[in-house]
């Protein structure tokens, strides 16, 4: 079995209960467990490096709490998000009924989700059941979709989360770039242009990881969404 405690985000996620803990916002883990989700010991598990914390609860951690992203994936050192007041100066009442809906601009799409994303994504309904969380300095509408496989590796590794913004048709795309790509599936490759003189007729799909994926092309009327990749956001630390 993997040590989970080497996992950054699970030793972030322990240094936020810790902070929350201390500061008397949480009644320890059963009450924590109740808001994102899970049990208690599925959050004793996390504590001890028994097991991942999954990306619905850290949504909801971010969302209840105010905790800030990118401090859980190593970027920042401010647990808390921009404008939320440090712990020691939230009464315990108001942090647990808190909502930061508004700051909230990253729609998530996890894993077990990718397939009505592609059905759907046009659907506002659709859209809104769908969980949001928001990172420092990335504006705009984005979409934020969880990764599995290796296909892309080292780029992308299993369990990122790729930030996304939707683009245009029309939109001038750069060759070599990774973008998300929605047709039947969601897949995340580097893109190539296929043309027939001046006019694009299809996309080549490039995975990474080469030596295992081979490229592939679609045409342009099977893709139903192109989204630019903005940034990665990754459990995993730095070596």
């Amino acid at each position: 079995m993997g040590n989970f405690s080497d996992n950054l985000v699970n030793q972030r996620f322990s240094q936020v209960y810790y902070a929350l803990e201390k500061h008397q916002l949480i009644k320890g883990k059963s009450d924590i467990a109740k808001r994102l989700g899970t049990y208690n010991h599925v959050i004793n598990s996390i504590l001890k490096g028994q097991r991942n914390i999954t990306v619905d609860q850290l949504h909801r951690l971010f969302d209840i709490y105010g905790v800030n992203a990118n401090y859980i994936f190593g970027v920042e050192e401010d647990m808390f998000q921009e404008g939320v007041l440090s712990p020691s100066d939230i009464p315990a009442r108001a942090m647990e009924d808190r909502q930061i809906s508004g700051r909230n601009n990253i729609t998530l799409v996890p894993e077990r989700a990718l397939a009505g994303y592609a059905l759907e994504h046009q659907d506002g309904d659709y859209l809104k059941n769908l969980s949001k969380f928001s990172v420092p300095h990335l504006e705009g509408e984005l979409i934020a979709f969880e990764i599995s496989g290796d296909s892309m590796m080292p780029t992308i590794t299993n369990g990122d989360l790729v930030v996304c913004e939707p683009l245009e048709s029309g939109t001038s795309l750069r060759d070599n770039n990774v973008y998300v790509v929605v047709t039947d599936v969601v897949v995340a490759k580097r893109i190539q242009q296929v043309r027939d003189g001046d006019q694009v007729t299809s996309l080549r799909l490039i995975s990474d990881n080469d030596s295992v994926y081979k490229p592939y092309e679609v045409e342009l009327d099977d893709i139903r969404q192109l989204l630019k990749v903005k940034c990665r956001l990754t459990s995993y630390a730095i070596s």
